[in-house]
């Protein structure tokens, strides 16, 4: 069996780094990490070959090749998924799908696939091959529950060519204990968090390892967190042991709900575990709109403070913001604008509320019937499949001023100040530079201290950190560059005629 995995093309959003990763010479910032967690549990004996359209072409000699042609998607990559579909079907290939963009829409592809493998692989993947070798293969095939993913097996990163990528991808646990009215995770995987082995996870650590990554690794879990108890007592002191040991070739990043600022000694022990990064969703600064949304661990608590608390333990927060929600105020939008500011959040994703398939969102608004759209699975576009109470002119103009404000030169640099002064990472961490690195440091000098607008506030930044915070100059030259990648794709969305104002809802 030749089997061809697909994953396909993203567009260029805040999310991509697109315009960022161009200093550093990677096509895309990580792996389809499900298509190659897919691959491992596929026969061994069957030839694979993957294909991430992010950072090569699909050729036709590639579809000509495979007997099945595998595609996994995320409801942003819609488009693209289609064309491979098409592709696909003219040359007469079958079609095998799976993925968030099909478990949760698949009635769209019903007649455009010859096989859809739903949910999580390890729940409907083995029912899939085993019939496909008796030659019955089925239609649709569905999951009954959520599967245990203690053997799920360590991904084959032998399909791709690492340095494409700026970060490799693990995953650990899949589920979250909250019930976010907006969010869709709880839909794909469940409540209960899920966890894999401290074995299992040092198997994947080794693999990466042993093929010689060193750099960042995206810990993807959609909550790290979600089962405190269990990362306290086995897998950060299991980690922190394997870093020391390796001379720390990883720097960690990952997922998590904002309660982690309650537990000093989970921050610490992920910090000793070479975590520098966390992504924290902290969607809105109106109590009203958290009480909406159900986001119960964003209430009642000081969120400027949780957010410099972990600043200061050695986590840069990168934060998730919403807007758009019914209860927000006509001031939302210089609320958010102050927050973000004044905690020194530079990594800022800020976008438009909308209403995944299956979420508790979705099924609300379905009866209000207030959904006007295909969900696009990007909330930065401009775009959203909801009527919003405040009427969409007013949302996207405020969202206008919100994107044009914090990303503009000034605003932006000052941000990364703020977090500098606050941030205190710990000495152990040890920076693998490479020769991209003093390219990217080139290039930034040629691209945003020379040629842009705001070069004055650029090397006023890098002064400043070289007099004030010499130790994170790598830093603050790094987040100078990400605030690159937000004005053009901002500039993209919001410039006269662009394709973004232009979707509407």
């Amino acid at each position: 069996m030749k089997v061809l995995l697909v994953y396909p093309r993203y567009p260029a959003t805040f999310w991509s780094f697109r315009h960022a990763l161009k200093f550093v010479s990677r096509k895309a910032a990580y792996p389809p990490l499900g298509l190659l967690t897919v691959a491992a549990m596929l026969p061994q004996e069957w030839q694979k070959k993957l294909v991430d359209t992010n950072v090569t072409s699909l050729n036709d000699g590639d579809i000509e090749w495979a007997d099945y042609v595998f595609i996994s998607a995320m409801a942003v990559q819609r488009n693209s998924a289609l064309d491979v579909i098409a592709r696909c079907r003219q040359m007469g290939r079958k079609t095998v799908a799976g993925g968030p963009l099909f478990t949760t829409g698949y009635e769209e592809f019903a007649d455009k696939v010859d096989h859809l493998v739903l949910g999580e692989a390890e729940a409907t993947l083995p029912a899939f091959v085993s019939d496909l070798a008796r030659g019955c293969a089925g239609h649709i095939y569905t999951p009954e529950g959520y599967p245990d993913i203690s053997t799920t097996p360590v991904p084959q990163w032998q399909l791709i060519n690492m340095r494409h990528y700026a970060a490799m991808s693990v995953q650990y646990s899949r589920g979250c204990p909250f019930d976010c009215e907006f969010c869709d995770i709880t839909v794909l995987n469940g409540h209960r968090p899920r966890t894999k082995s401290k074995e299992q996870l040092l198997r994947e650590f080794d693999a990466l390892y042993e093929l010689g990554w060193r750099g960042s690794v995206f810990v993807v879990d959609d909550n790290f967190i979600g089962n405190k108890k269990k990362l306290k007592a086995e897998i950060l002191p299991a980690i922190a042991s394997w870093m020391k040991e390796k001379k720390y070739p990883f720097t960690l990043f990952t997922q998590a709900s904002v309660n982690l600022a309650d537990d000093t000694e989970l921050i610490e022990a992920m910090v000793q575990a070479n975590f520098n990064s966390v992504f924290i969703g902290i969607e809105t600064v109106n109590e009203d709109s958290l009480a909406e949304c159900g986001k119960v661990q964003n209430r009642n608590r000081d969120l400027v403070e949780a957010v410099r608390k972990l600043q200061r333990h050695g986590l840069q927060v990168q934060g998730g913001f919403v807007l758009g929600f019914d209860s927000d105020p006509p001031s939302i939008f210089e609320n958010i604008i102050n927050f973000i500011q004044h905690s020194g959040i530079v990594t800022a994703m800020v976008g438009l509320l909308n209403a995944p398939p299956g979420t508790k969102l979705y099924q609300r608004l379905k009866r209000e019937k207030r959904l006007v759209a295909m969900f696009s699975g990007d909330n930065t576009d401009c775009s959203t499949n909801l009527i919003p109470k405040m009427g969409y002119s007013t949302l996207v103009n405020g969202y206008r001023k919100v994107m044009e404000t914090i990303y503009s030169h000034k605003e932006y640099y000052e941000r990364i100040k703020t977090f500098l002064k606050e941030y205190r990472p710990p000495r152990i961490r040890i920076s693998h530079f490479s020769l991209d690195h003093i390219k990217a440091f080139l290039k930034s000098l040629w691209l945003l201290g020379i040629k842009e607008k705001g070069r004055l506030l650029y090397w006023r930044l890098l002064t400043w950190t070289l007099f004030k915070r010499p130790r994170l100059f790598p830093l603050s030259v790094t987040l100078a560059i990400y605030g690159y990648h937000f004005r053009k794709v901002a500039s993209s969305y919001f410039s006269p005629g662009s394709q973004g104002l232009k979707q509407g809802i």
